[in-house]
């Protein structure tokens, strides 16, 4: 039998016993899963629990063997972050009221998690994602998984499909350099949040496909989709004090990343902001401090010989600062994008808090739209990237180039 043959009845067999609730027992996570990933004021070591790593036997014992890959990773530096598997219970049935309904549910500078696939656009408030880091939902008709690592503060989604075949993520309970690592529920390997690769189990090596999806002000979310939807964490089955924030403090750059295992590039501070880009083979990380500037500001770039430019918008509040999270200090939202349009680089400028290109006069969101000017109802390609701390982007991209002024 090839291998190829045997991952497919693999992931068959264990695809209809997760329907059945065999990988999963949803009640006993609803009633029992209780606790978050430990924030910096709370002393957990990996000594503490060790939760077995919800992958078979064999993935540990042998693997090097046919059936499993060798690990991409030392297994020694997954980790327990404190909670079992599924401790930090995802998202299953995500339930979501209209935007246009509910533009006072949320502080205008709370972050959400923004999602736009053909016209589908959602937005994930993070005062449930820091609760729940995953959300397995679909959108646009894609499946998706939506995750939010809060101790190396990005979002990324991902296709919920691997070699065609839908599944659903969850929570390991494990971290990899500080970061969530997941599993899926059709084979339990595991995989790594920020780069969405396989790393542990029989689908070591498997890349999953992401889709852009950037921290945003609840506010720039209702100005750019005021026809989307927002996930209604009062609907998510789980009792959570939401809108407080767990990990009070730590998006503080003098300290250290909990319960890294490794070396830290001493180019930047481990904690130090930045946005990450990567195009064609090329790793760009810009300071955000050096982004910020008055209300808004417009950067052109070239990343992997692609012509980009840098929306950042006052506004948006850090979810890792203060115990509540609209009260978090402005960190802004961010937004990459080709500022080629049709053919034409565009070179754009800012107006108190809005971007205008000097082409056109056309006056654009941070979410890339044109609002008003002969080019209205454009959408500028988004280009994906990650608002995350420096120690989790130069892990994942050894090889990038940081630039702080």
């Amino acid at each position: 039998m090839t291998r190829t043959t045997m991952l497919t009845m693999f992931a068959a067999i264990a695809l209809v016993a997760a329907a059945c609730g065999a990988s999963v027992d949803d009640s006993a996570t609803e009633d029992t899963a209780t606790e978050t990933t430990a924030p910096p004021s709370t002393t957990v070591t990996s000594e503490a629990r060790s939760p077995a790593l919800p992958v078979g036997p064999s993935a540990l014992d042998e693997p090097g063997s046919a059936e499993f890959p060798e690990s991409l990773v030392p297994l020694d530096e997954i980790i327990s972050g404190g909670p079992p598997p599924d401790g930090i219970p995802p998202i299953e049935d995500p339930t979501f009221l209209a935007v246009a309904d509910n533009l006072e549910i949320l502080d205008p500078a709370e972050p959400v998690v923004a999602l736009e696939i053909d016209g589908d656009a959602r937005a994930y408030p993070i005062r449930a994602m820091i609760w729940h880091e995953i959300v397995n939902d679909t959108v646009g008709g894609v499946p998706v998984s939506v995750t939010y690592c809060p101790l190396c503060n990005s979002a990324v989604t991902y296709r919920r499909e691997i070699s065609g075949v839908e599944t659903t993520f969850g929570t390991s309970g494990r971290l990899f350099a500080s970061a969530l690592v997941m599993y899926d529920r059709a084979t339990e390997s595991l995989w790594t949040h920020f780069d969405g690769k396989a790393v542990v189990g029989i689908l070591t090596g498997t890349q999953l496909e992401a889709i852009g999806s950037p921290l945003m002000a609840w506010g720039d979310f209702t100005a750019s989709y005021p026809e989307g939807q927002v996930l209604d964490w009062t609907a998510t089955g789980f009792n959570r004090d939401y809108g407080r924030n767990p990990y009070e403090g730590y998006d503080d750059d003098t300290t250290q990343p909990f319960l890294f295992r490794g070396a830290l590039d001493d180019r930047g501070l481990a904690k130090q902001r930045v946005v990450g880009i990567a195009v064609n083979d090329e790793a760009v990380a810009y300071d955000l401090n050096a982004l910020s500037s008055g209300e808004a500001s417009a950067n052109s770039v070239v990343v992997g010989e692609q012509d980009l430019v840098i929306f950042w918008k006052a506004g948006q509040a850090s979810a890792l600062d203060e115990g509540i999270l609209e009260d978090g200090r402005d960190v802004g939202s961010v937004g990459v994008f080709s500022r080629v349009v049709d053919g034409q680089a565009l070179t754009f400028a800012t107006e108190g808090d809005r971007f205008v290109d000097e082409e056109t006069g056309s006056v654009w969101l941070i979410s890339g739209e044109a609002t008003s000017g002969p080019l209205e109802g454009t959408q500028l390609e988004r280009v994906e990237h990650l608002d995350t701390f420096w120690f989790s982007w130069s892990t994942y991209q050894p090889d990038t180039t940081l630039i702080e002024g």
